[in-house]
């Protein structure tokens, strides 16, 4: 038997199928690893809140959240292909296109680093000034995260050659408590719960603190986008729907965390996140509120903030042409907003 088919049905029966097809390939992905540099920080809360919520789950997205050390680390996991999406510092993504290598931030989770430097309470009980640094050893999450970053930019700002000091990672939690605790390093640079808990324990003291947004612009000039989740820009475009799920989820968090009380995250997070002090756990989340983003975007300033502070403490950087666009976007956020 011989069948015939016409121009117009043959070209609807192609359109069908192209339309399938592509469908399939770009089907949302329902599975998605993020990695993350020290997920029990606050600096990473959002994250931490949309996951034991269940915001990802109410989206119909599976998200298995895999910590490491630092966020470096983290950022390596997903380069290395074993993760599809950091949650880290922004700078990153601007870092990562000096090298040609394109990610692009989506949502944000701190709108100021919170990161502090300072110094031992035993190994510098004499500290005067930033010169007295020089030869010592200060302690990162990890080398290359953005604590790093921060201590090298002011050590930088302060007429110290970061390269006159030696970077010891230490990760986010006890280990670094730890490490300064005992005398293994003479500074440190990190976040909340880590330090909350080295001042409670009169080991340290503060000489440079981005927990506050007044300080973080006296720091920096400006504002400067901290933690968020950002993917390679090839993930980004051909994974939209799973894009838009993590953001509506992430976002929600954020809303949640604006009207929650300390009780109430004491009690959403796992209890070992407090590092044994509940109590102060609960006290420096209020003090850091101001510090988290209230809606997950990422300010366009800030952004040029983040280049500018890269450009003068990194001499690779300073000629390198970033196009910041690239590095963020705040349309998976908008779109959050607006259901």
């Amino acid at each position: 038997m011989k069948f015939t088919i016409n121009r117009r049905a043959a070209m609807a029966v192609a359109a069908a199928l192209a339309l399938s097809t592509g469908g399939l390939a770009h089907a949302a992905k329902d599975k998605v690893t993020i990695a993350v540099g020290g997920k029990a920080l606050f600096y990473y809360l959002p994250l931490t809140i949309a996951e034991q919520k269940g915001y990802f789950k109410e989206e119909g997205i599976q998200v298995d959240v895999v910590d490491f050390a630092g966020g470096s680390k983290a950022l390596q996991a997903v380069v290395g292909g074993s993760a599809d999406v950091v949650s880290g510092a922004y700078e990153h993504t601007i870092k990562l296109q000096a090298k040609k290598q394109y990610f692009t931030a989506f949502v944000q989770q701190a709108r100021a680093p919170q990161i502090v430097l300072a110094v031992s309470n035993k190994t510098l009980p004499n500290f005067k000034s930033f010169a007295d640094l020089k030869g010592k050893k200060i302690g990162v999450t990890a080398p290359g995260s953005s604590t790093n970053m921060v201590a090298s930019f002011v050590l930088d700002a302060e007429g110290v050659n970061p390269k006159d000091v030696s970077f010891i990672g230490v990760g986010a939690g006890s280990g670094a408590i730890a490490a300064m605790s005992t005398g293994q390093i003479d500074a440190i640079s990190n976040l909340d719960p880590v330090i909350s808990t080295l001042e409670r324990d009169k080991a340290i003291t503060v000489v440079v603190d981005t927990r506050k947004m007044e300080a973080t612009r006296k720091v920096f000039g400006g504002d400067m986008p901290a933690g968020s989740l950002y993917a390679p820009e090839s993930f980004i475009k051909e994974n939209p729907e799973t894009v838009q799920k993590l953001t509506n989820a992430m976002v929600k968090a954020a809303q949640w965390l604006q009207k929650a009380t300390a009780e109430e995250v004491l009690k959403t997070v796992p209890e070992s996140y407090t590092l044994g002090d509940p109590a102060l756990y609960k006290a420096t989340f209020n003090s850091l509120k101001e510090a988290m983003s209230p809606d997950g975007m990422i300010s366009a300033s800030g952004t040029e903030t983040a280049l500018k502070a890269l450009k003068s403490y990194d001499a690779k950087m300073a000629d390198v042409q970033i196009d910041l666009s690239r590095t963020y976007t705040n349309d998976f956020v908008k779109k959050a907003l607006a259901r």
